[in-house]
Order: structure tokens, then C-alpha cells, then sequence
């Protein structure tokens, strides 16, 4: 924009006392008026029109200008300080140079404003409008800025120290060297913004989108940008020792010898991020998500990386010595590459130190850590609380062989104890550990429910019968014959069978239609009869409680079981558990009526 002569000669020169009058007098228009050098301290100009008019250097501190309109007005170097300016229209307007520290300019509209050089120390722009303004070396610091809109602004240099900047708009500004140690910019927009070179040490950023923003040889040193969103942005170079960026997005991000010391990178994302040669040295990298990540060349000395993801990540160089990777998830990773003398595979948390140092009284031969971990990636550890049902184990895996893409699960060991039942998984290939678990946990009682509903038709099809062996029958005496018996199992096993069937029993019938649920607790009894364990106890007291319970909770269940109760055919209302529901439910319909 091309600005015009603040002195032109056909302005006309008002005295400051006959404006005054005219104002007393309700006239607001003083468009083009010249009051260059006046002073105008402490008037009352609400509403005023003072389009275009001459200002320059006029005292105007501790005015009252709220809702005037000075667009395109000339104000370089004039006085106003703790001037009254909310809601005030300075599009275009000129104020470099002016003295606004402590004026109010809440939501005043400042659009393509030329600031530069201005002091605004203190100055309270809440909601305010400086779209595109200019503002390069202003004295912005302590100022109030929340919610304030600067996209595309020029701040080069600009003093914003200490400022609160909360959700303010700054997307596309430049902010090339200026100072914002110790700003409050949490929830601000900053996408595409010009922090070159710039000081944010202290900054509090939580929560900011800097998406594609330039940080390059940006200072951040203690500065708090947890869950901040810094997708494709460039860091290279920045110094962020000692910042927090718990839960951040750094997706993409640019971080190429980036100063990373003592910094928390707690379950940040840096999926694609390019760390080439950062200094990570006691980064906190716990949880954190390195997915395609380059570390190649990075310095990881002291590092944790507590239950972090490496997926396909490059390590190629990178000084990994002390480095804490306590449950570290390792996926198609090469970690021939690394310099190495020892790590941590271990977390004390009652220290919080690491712990379990690897190798023990000796440094890491060449590719040793390479070898260790490619066969520690295949395994799986599994934790029962009760001993493991074979057969359900075996349909589980068979259904993560089909979901994963032919992992080759196979049983490597079994150790039982008093607590637990411990399992070991081995794949053909590196797996995700904990994602694998989770899944086993998710299938596993499914399939063992489905098992105990229908083995017999199970092993049916699997033309599966009981041995007779008819063989040996043959050419053994018939004495022998006789005295054969059927294996019974164990008092302890039979227990735990019971227990699981009670459990699974309890729980069809709790979320099963009463014309489904007859059937298959009725398979599970006779699967239990045919294992010799006397079922009368479930019949009499777990159906009837079951019942009464779901009854209830659920009032339409009455409804349900009175029907299946008309409509039930014999077969069903004969059985055993068809007894044990007629029975449960002539027991309720008795203790209603009581009541």
C-alpha cells in the first residue's frame, strides 16, 4: 500500500479546543482533520470519525477513542499510552513509532497496520485484528494477545517476551528473530509460520498447531509444547534441550542435528521424522512411536526407550551406549549398524533408574546386539491365570495365522507355577509383542467358549472319536478287555473344569435368548458328565440364581422366559436345564406373589 503525505497543505488546522466543541455539539465527523503534534490527553473521542486524519506525534495518552474510526490515519509517533481504543477500526493505519504501552485495543481492528517499531508494552489486544499488519521490532512484551488474529503478519524481530498469545491465530507470520522467551501460546495456530533463527526459550506452547512451521535454528530450551502438533515442521538445527514434548505430533518433522538433550518425547509420534545426527543424549523417548523414523548417526547415549515402537527405523551410526530399551518394540529394524557397548534392558521404578545391564562385566561384541534381538522379536510371552486349554490355544493361533499373514506361531515353552501359566510364542518372523498379546487376549476366550459349546460337533468334523482301539482289542484276552477303564481326570483338574464351566455358563445365559441358551448349557453339561463331574449343584442353584439375576436387571427378561415357557417343545422343557428353568421360574412367580 502506497501511504500518503501525513502533512498535506489542504488539511485543514483545527485548534483542539474548537474540535472539542464540535463533539460537545454531537458532530463525529472529522475526517482529514490535522492535529499533528496536538494535545488531545485524556479527550473523549468515542464514535469519532477520524478517517485519514493527521496525528503525527499528538498526545493522546489516556484518550478515549473506543469504536472510532481512524483507518488509513497517520499516527507515527504519537502518545497513547493507556488510551481507550477497544473496538476502534485502525485498518491501514500508520503507527509506527507510537506509544501504546498499556492502551486498551480489545477487539479494535488493526488490518495491513503499520506498527513497526511501536511500543505495546502491557497493551491489551485481546481479539483483536492485526491480520497482515507490520509489525517488525515492536514492543510487544507482557502484551495481551489472546485469541488476537496475526496471520501473515510481519513481527520480524518484534519483542513478544512474556506475551499471552492464547489460541491466537499467527498462521503464515513472520516471526523471524523475535523473542518470545517465556510467551503463552497454548492452542495457538502458528501453520505455516517463519520462526527462524527465533528465541523461544521457556515458551509455553501446549496444545499449538505448527504444522509445516519453520523452526529452523529455533531456541527452545525448556519449553513446554506437549501434544503440540508440529507435522512437517522444520527443526533442523533448533536447540530443545531440557523442552517437554509429551504426546507430540512431530509426524514428518525435520529435526536434522537438532539439539534433543534431556528433552521428554513420551509417547510423542515421529512416525517418518528425520533425526539425523539430533543429540538425543538422556532423551526420554518412553512409549514414543518411531515408525520409518531416521536416527541414523544420532547420538542416543543414556537414552530411554521404554516401551517405544521402532518399525522399520533407521540406526544406521547411531551411539545407543546406556540406553535404557526395556520392552522396546522392535519390527523390521537393523540393528547391525549400532554403536554400542551396553544397554539396559530393565526399569527399576521405585528409582527410577534403569536396570538389567546387557552384557553383564563386558562391552557388546560386534553385531551381538543385532543377534539378540532378532530372536527376542519372535517371541511372545503369554500369562495365564488358569492352565490353558490346549485345544482352544490351538484354534486361537490358527485364527492369528489367518489375520497376520502366516506368523508361523508355535510353542516354544511352558512354565507353570503357583501364580500363573506362563506361555512362549515363537513366530517366523519379527512381531509387534504387546499388540500380539493383546490380541491373543481378545481371541483366546472366545474360541474357548465356542469349544466348550460345541466340541462334539467339533470333533465330528474332524472325524475325531474316543479310542477303542480295536486293534489291540483283537488279540488281547478279554479279562484285559474288561478291566480297561476310562481315564478319569484329576480331583484338581476337575475343579478347574467345573469353575470354567460354572463361568461360561453364567455367562450365556446372561446374554443369550432363553430358546438359545437351554441348548448350550445343555451341551455344557453333558460335556461335564461325560468327564464324570456331577452337575446337580448347577442345575439346582447356578441356573436358578442366574435366572433371578438377570431378571432383575433386565425387566423384559420375564417377559422372554414366560413365553419360552409356553412355546418351549418338550424336548427343550424336558431336559435337564429345562427343568432347572421351570423350576427356577415357578420359584420366582412363588416369591412374587409373597411379596
Amino acid at each position: 500500500m502506497q501511504y500518503r503525505d501525513c502533512h498535506p497543505a489542504s488539511k485543514v488546522n483545527m485548534q483542539v479546543q474548537d474540535l472539542l466543541e464540535r463533539y460537545q455539539n454531537g458532530e463525529r465527523n472529522f475526517a482529514q482533520i490535522d492535529l499533528s503534534s496536538a494535545n488531545l490527553s485524556g479527550v473523549n473521542l468515542r464514535d469519532a470519525d477520524l478517517t485519514g486524519a493527521n496525528l503525527t506525534g499528538a498526545n493522546l495518552s489516556w484518550a478515549f477513542l473506543s469504536r472510532a474510526n481512524l483507518t488509513g490515519a497517520c499516527l507515527r509517533r504519537a502518545d497513547l499510552r493507556s488510551a481507550s481504543l477497544n473496538n476502534a477500526v485502525l485498518n491501514q493505519t500508520i503507527l509506527s513509532g507510537a506509544n501504546l504501552g498499556k492502551a486498551d485495543l480489545r477487539m479494535a481492528q488493526l488490518e495491513a497496520a503499520d506498527l513497526s517499531w511501536a511500543v505495546l508494552q502491557e497493551a491489551d489486544l485481546s481479539g483483536a485484528n492485526l491480520q497482515a499488519a507490520k509489525l517488525d521490532q515492536v514492543n510487544l512484551e507482557r502484551a495481551k494477545l489472546s485469541n488476537s488474529c496475526l496471520a501473515a503478519a510481519e513481527l520480524m524481530e518484534a519483542n513478544l517476551r512474556r506475551a499471552n498469545l492464547t489460541s491466537a491465530t499467527l498462521d503464515r507470520a513472520n516471526l523471524r528473530e523475535a523473542h518470545l522467551e517465556e510467551a503463552n501460546l497454548r492452542e495457538a495456530s502458528l501453520i505455516g509460520a517463519n520462526l527462524i533463527e527465533a528465541n523461544l526459550n521457556g515458551v509455553y506452547l501446549r496444545q499449538a498447531n505448527l504444522t509445516e512451521a519453520d523452526l529452523h535454528r529455533v531456541v527452545l530450551t525448556g519449553a513446554d509444547m506437549s501434544e503440540a502438533i508440529l507435522t512437517n515442521a522444520d527443526l533442523s538445527r533448533s536447540n530443545l534441550a531440557g523442552a517437554y514434548l509429551l504426546k507430540a505430533s512431530m509426524s514428518k518433522a525435520q529435526l536434522l542435528r537438532a539439539n534433543l538433550q534431556d528433552v521428554y518425547l513420551l509417547r510423542a509420534d515421529l512416525n517418518g521424522a528425520n533425526l539425523r545426527g539430533a543429540d538425543l543424549r538422556r532423551a526420554d523417548l518412553s512409549g514414543a512411536y518411531l515408525s520409518d523414523t531416521s536416527l541414523s548417526e544420532a547420538d542416543l547415549s543414556d537414552a530411554y526407550l521404554l516401551e517405544s515402537h521402532l518399525i522399520r527405523t533407521n540406526l544406521d551410526g547411531a551411539q545407543m551406549t546406556g540406553c535404557c530399551i526395556a520392552n522396546w518394540h522392535l519390527e523390521n529394524t537393523d540393528c547391525s549398524r549400532i554403536n554400542c557397548r551396553y544397554v539396559f534392558t530393565g526399569f527399576d521404578y521405585t528409582t527410577k533408574s534403569p536396570a538389567d545391564r546387557y552384557p553383564v562385566g563386558r562391552d557388546l561384541e560386534a553385531g551381538e546386539l543385532e543377534r539378540h534381538y532378532q530372536e527376542d522379536n519372535a517371541v511372545v510371552e503369554v500369562y495365564l491365570t488358569e492352565p490353558p486349554n490346549w485345544e482352544a490355544l490351538a484354534f486361537t493361533l490358527a485364527q492369528l495365522d489367518l489375520e497376520e499373514n502366516a506368523l508361523g506361531l508355535t510353542i516354544k515353552a511352558y512354565k507353570p507355577s503357583d501364580d500363573n501359566y506362563l506361555i512362549q510364542l515363537k513366530a517366523t518372523r519379527p512381531v509387534n509383542a504387546k499388540a500380539l498379546t493383546r490380541r491373543i487376549f481378545q481371541v483366546y476366550p472366545k474360541i474357548l467358549q465356542q469349544l466348550l459349546t460345541h466340541r462334539t460337533e467339533i470333533l465330528s468334523l474332524l472325524a475325531i472319536a474316543p479310542q477303542t482301539k480295536q486293534s489291540d482289542v483283537a488279540l488281547e484276552p478279554a479279562s484285559q478287555v474288561n478291566r480297561a477303564a476310562p481315564e478319569v481326570p484329576s480331583h484338581d483338574r476337575r475343579i478347574r473344569l467345573y469353575q470354567e464351566v460354572v463361568r461360561q455358563i453364567q455367562h450365556i445365559m446372561m446374554n443369550q435368548a432363553p430358546d438359545q441358551f437351554v441348548q448350550s448349557v445343555q451341551q455344557l453339561l453333558d460335556y461335564l458328565n461325560h468327564q464324570g463331574i456331577a452337575t446337580e449343584a448347577i442345575q439346582k442353584k447356578v441356573i436358578s440364581q442366574v435366572i433371578t439375576q438377570r431378571a432383575k436387571q433386565d425387566k423384559s427378561f420375564c417377559d422372554h422366559i414366560q413365553r419360552w415357557e409356553k412355546t418351549a417343545p418338550d424336548v427343550a422343557r424336558s431336559s435337564a436345564v429345562g427343568q432347572a428353568m421351570r423350576f427356577a421360574i415357578a420359584q420366582m412367580w412363588a416369591d412374587t406373589k409373597q411379596n
